[in-house]
């Protein structure tokens, strides 16, 4: 943005050159570009942020100045030539996105003359870059650069009927702009209609057929406030930038419009006659409250690393317009409607330090690093990505994010958060489980073609609170997917638990889970640390899992976390060997492992080290209902080597077990 020095002066009187002033701006945050010298005035060239719609205008430029120099901010008196009609009987408005245009005004000023505007007027505009139209123009173009706020001025006569509709553009409607563009509107654009179509496309650029001509005589002046992103699209797919819409994606001052129309009104009247319509049509059904900030004086010193006296902290937000407020030990602010940018503790603790001055917070030549030891989340983490990759899983990141179909799935009748971003309205929910993220990504490896696939994911998820307006409860979790059997999967789970505790006891126990078919909780030393299934039907639409049905398995974490805290337990090399022997044996097909380890269990001696799943056989010689299951049986004694005859009788007492609990059958074929 380019201003011009002469012209700033009309607001702020700092009695510094165009450099000095330059200077300032600098330590301010607004980077000079360039300074442009002409005779005895001169031009100074600004990159203003994304974030400071506020300094794309003199006022605000002046009031930046102001703030950082003490001296004091004068801003235009208005006064209006009135006429004697009223502006509601001349003109109305009616605005059928409220949420794109939250507020809408309109004057009426009759009697002006349209032609070239005088030199004082056409010499700043040309000076920072903006060609001459007419006086008309010219003055709502002046008054943009003066306020921020850009206005836009219609013949009058030319709208029918004095009305203005504020809609989106219907199909197939087309208008062309004031510098000649034909534009064909789509039905999400915002566009400024009278009921005989489009007349301007909103914050972007007038229509030609009701721009000010020589022949116009009472003008129509719109001041308004639009969406920025909606203004950002629209212009971007237009291929129309124009100075408004610059400024509107920026965010204009909701609150300043009817000032601004009024000095622009002046304008007008000012150079190009005619007398303004008392009062103005001004819709603004969604009135905002004002923003309050509170500053905590211990935060700003801590995190600025000096001690800024509190008296030049009081002095500093009061000169931002902040109007700070003590209570306690802390300050409380009222946030001015210019400064959109202004929302967290954070946002006044960096005014108070480019205000004070960046160059007083003290560097050192030496930079001191301190070795921190890594935490138990991230020695965790390490450990449990080394296991799964060499498991052959590979590590996925994924949004935060759900839609509230896939949510569902998982968490049917559950509350959820949910954020308003514009950019999220399909999926806003913040997710309680990694499974449905997870899935996402399998199936997006699976169409690439990337088989087998096995993936995981340590994240947080996010649980609400009963408490209004509290922060979630952030649980870590594990999760892992694969195209694998789940008697796969649960060999990764329980090698996982042993890696981290080798003392762990494990049990996986049959549950009914919301988005498995065949399901299970996964038992840990007696507690519950996660559940593991097979994909239900519902999810393999969902994700269109046609050939094959996904194991997946989530665990808690943080109970990870605290098994890695038990104290590991070495034991001496065995100094005997053991003996194995494989039982097949045949029994029901519902008959769950649970049931047979624990039939083993009950006539195992202290002799048996371990008891392992081999196998199952489902097919010829096996009756209908009963299914062929292996297990291998490992003994070992500490005090000496085990004869055959030995293991030949601890194995009988436990096939004597497992018949007389679960009706099992010695498979001998």
């Amino acid at each position: 943005m380019k201003i011009l020095l002469s012209w700033l002066n009309d607001y702020i009187d700092t009695g510094l050159s165009a450099e000095q002033i330059a200077g300032v701006l600098s330590d301010l945050g607004l980077s000079c570009e360039s300074i442009q010298q002409l005779g005895c005035d001169a031009t100074i060239e600004l990159e203003i942020t994304s974030n400071r719609g506020d300094c794309l205008s003199l006022i605000g430029v002046a009031r930046e100045l102001s703030a950082a120099t003490g001296k004091p901010l004068k801003i235009p008196t208005i006064e209006l030539p009135e006429s004697d009609s009223v502006a509601s009987d001349l003109a109305s408005v009616e605005i059928q996105e409220v949420d794109l245009c939250p507020r809408y005004t309109a004057r009426v000023i009759e009697g002006v003359k349209v032609g070239p505007s005088p030199d004082w007027l056409r010499n700043r505009l040309e000076a920072v870059g903006l060609r001459t139209v007419n006086n008309v123009v010219d003055a709502t173009n002046y008054a943009m650069l003066e306020t921020g706020q850009p206005p836009h001025a219609f013949d009058c006569e030319k709208i029918t009927d004095g009305k203005i509709i504020v809609r989106k553009a219907l199909p197939g409607e087309r208008i062309v702009s004031i510098d000649g563009s034909k534009c064909d509107l789509k039905p999400d654009m915002l566009i400024i209609a009278d009921p005989s179509g489009p007349v301007a496309i909103a914050g972007v650029m007038g229509g030609l057929h009701t721009e000010v001509s020589d022949t116009t005589t009472s003008i129509l002046l719109e001041d308004a406030y639009f969406d920025p992103v909606s203004i950002r699209q629209t212009s971007r797919r237009l291929a129309l930038p124009s100075e408004a819409a610059y400024r509107f994606e920026r965010i204009v001052d909701i609150e300043n419009i009817d000032w601004a129309s009024k000095r622009t009104a002046q304008l007008i009247a000012q150079v190009a006659g005619g007398k303004v319509a008392k009062g103005m049509v001004d819709i603004y059904p969604k009135k905002s409250a004002q923003k309050q900030v509170t500053l905590r004086l211990s935060r700003l010193n801590m995190l600025l690393g000096i001690e800024v006296p509190p008296e030049q902290v009081q002095r500093i937000l009061s000169a931002l317009s902040l109007n700070p407020q003590q209570e306690d030990n802390s300050l409380v602010c009222d946030v001015p409607s210019w400064r959109s940018d202004i929302y967290r503790e954070i946002d006044l603790i960096e005014e108070i330090a480019r205000i004070y001055g960046l160059d007083k917070i003290p560097t050192e030549q030496k930079i001191q690093i301190e070795v921190v030891p890594v935490d138990a989340r991230q020695k965790l983490t390490e450990l449990a990505g080394t296991y799964l990759n060499g498991c052959g899983f590979y590590e996925t990141i994924n949004v935060t994010f759900l839609d509230n179909s896939t949510a569902d799935l998982f968490t049917a009748h559950t509350r959820h958060l949910a954020v308003t971003d514009e950019s999220r309205k399909a999926a806003s929910l913040l997710r309680q489980t990694l499974l449905p993220s997870l899935f996402t990504t399998f199936r997006t490896n699976l169409n690439a073609g990337n088989s087998p696939c096995r993936v995981f994911e340590i994240a947080d998820t996010y649980i609400p609170t009963e408490k209004s307006n509290a922060l979630p409860i952030e649980k870590p979790k594990l999760a892992l997917a694969c195209d694998c059997d789940l008697r796969d999967l649960r060999g990764v789970i329980e090698g996982l638990i042993k890696t981290v505790d080798s003392e762990a006891d494990i049990l996986f126990e049959p549950a009914e889970l919301l988005w498995a078919q065949t399901g299970a909780q996964i038992m840990v030393n007696g507690r519950a640390i996660g559940t593991a299934g097979l994909a239900s039907q519902a999810v393999k639409d969902k994700f269109d899992f046609k050939d094959l049905t996904p194991a997946a398995a989530e665990l808690d974490f943080e109970h990870l976390m605290t098994l890695s805290r038990v104290a590991v337990k070495v034991k001496p090399i065995p100094r005997f060997p053991a003996i194995q022997r494989d039982l097949s044996i045949v029994i029901d097909e519902k008959t769950s492992w649970a049931r047979i380890a624990e039939a083993v269990n009950k006539k195992a001696p202290d002799q048996l080290q371990d008891l392992q799943f081999v196998g199952i056989y489902r097919a010829k010689g096996i009756p209908s209902g009963k299914k062929s299951l292996t297990l291998r049986l490992t003994f070992r004694d500490e005090d000496g080597t085990l004869t055959h005859e030995t293991v030949d009788k601890f194995q009988n007492e436990i096939l004597d077990s497992l018949t007389k609990s679960l009706g099992a059958e010695l498979r001998t074929l």
